[in-house]
């Protein structure tokens, strides 16, 4: 019987695979490569001596059914396990399929067929245990009632992680390759994997997290997905201005900013506008308070939205602005919002750097002053 079997086996292993390499060559999907990658064929090969020692069995015990029953146990208990691991090999290679689909290459597979997987598993223990004590199934699923406390205790996590995956992935919160930011684990970087209990997270140093997946919707994060789709990445960043070095421009100061070729026309529209709102009510300009004025932080305010609609790194369909924020002791916050065209990591912090470069340089020539914390110097007794 063992010889049958095993030149059984041979010759079923030898036709299966064969047969399915044959076939993957032919096709044009790329599912039947996986399945022979995984080992398919080599594992479904085990069935045909399989069945045919669960059918001499019984003709060469005949006389001994005690050890006949054995056998027999051992067997289909073997079956049993046969049919869990080729069951496995093909939910690998749909996993690996899908995953080479564009469609499917963000979404947690992994969970959905770790869940699979364990259900066919419990199912077999289940079925095992039955051919072990020759119990029936009413008896073995009252026992599990009883002891369901502890199995809820024990699956804990891959409740919870199977309850978080379905969640992720019908709310669309994380796909693979994914940027998320996790303060709480210390993850920023890319999501490379969303299995049934972890995510793991390559961050830019190259470490790697890995997150509880039901961490994900009990705690908070932060994706950056919807920068990633956007036309532009977001730029906010302040400086701080001196407020004694704010002040009216008279007329001598706007000849003078008129060379900036920038805001040469606005100057002019605005001094124009100006001088003939003060004309027509007779304003005393003896007294530069009096009246409209132009100030030196306003102008520097215009230069700089200016400046940024002029910038060939700046995505002019977005937001635009150069913001005044609240005053604060160390000085008036200014604040520019706009997006850069280029979201890649590199660019993005040259053109931001680049902006501010040129915004530092400038506010010498509008008379205004930079804050710089100076720690007082207590003076020395000599």
């Amino acid at each position: 019987m063992i010889v049958l079997a095993v030149v059984l086996y041979r010759v079923a292993k030898y036709c299966l695979v064969y047969l399915m390499i044959v076939t993957a060559r032919k096709t044009k999907t790329k599912f039947d490569d996986l399945l022979v990658s995984n080992k398919t064929a080599k594992y479904a090969a085990q069935l045909l001596p399989l069945w045919f020692i669960k059918h001499s069995v019984p003709v060469i015990l005949v006389r001994f059914d005690y050890w006949e029953g054995i056998f027999a146990t051992v067997v289909r208990v073997y079956i049993i396990i046969l049919v869990l691991y080729i069951i496995r090999t093909i939910l690998s290679a749909l996993r690996d399929y899908l995953k080479s689909l564009r469609r499917f290459s963000d979404k947690p597979i992994d969970s959905y067929l770790q869940v699979i997987m364990i259900t066919l598993t419990t199912y077999g223990v289940i079925m095992i245990i039955m051919l072990i004590f020759n119990t029936k199934p009413a008896t073995l699923l009252t026992t599990f009632g009883a002891i369901s406390a502890i199995i809820l205790l024990i699956f804990k996590d891959t409740i919870l992680g199977f309850v978080a995956s379905i969640q992720v992935s019908v709310n669309d919160m994380v796909r693979i390759g994914d940027w998320i930011t996790m303060t709480k684990f210390g993850a920023d970087g890319d999501v490379i994997e969303i299995n049934l209990a972890t995510v793991k997270v390559r961050n830019f140093d190259n470490t790697t997290t890995t997150i509880p997946t039901y961490s994900l919707i009990s705690d908070s994060f932060q994706n950056w997905r919807g920068m990633l789709d956007s036309p532009g990445r977001r730029i906010k960043r302040h400086i701080l201005i001196k407020s004694h070095s704010i002040r009216f421009l008279e007329d001598l100061d706007i000849e003078r900013l008129k060379s900036i070729q920038l805001i040469k026309e606005y100057l002019e529209t605005r001094s124009a506008d100006i001088n003939k709102f003060n004309a027509q009510r007779n304003i005393d300009k003896s007294v530069l308070i009096n009246g409209r004025n132009l100030t030196n932080f306003g102008v520097f305010r215009k230069y700089i939205t200016q400046y940024l609609s002029h910038y060939p790194g700046i995505q002019k369909d977005m937001i635009l602005l150069c913001r005044q924020l609240q005053p604060t002791p160390n000085g008036i916050p200014l604040e520019i919002y706009c997006f850069s065209a280029d979201k890649r990591f590199e660019n993005y912090e040259y053109i931001m750097a680049d902006i501010f470069d040129h915004i530092f340089a400038a506010v010498p020539y509008f008379d205004l002053e930079l804050f710089e914390f100076q720690q007082a110097v207590e003076p020395t007794n000599t």
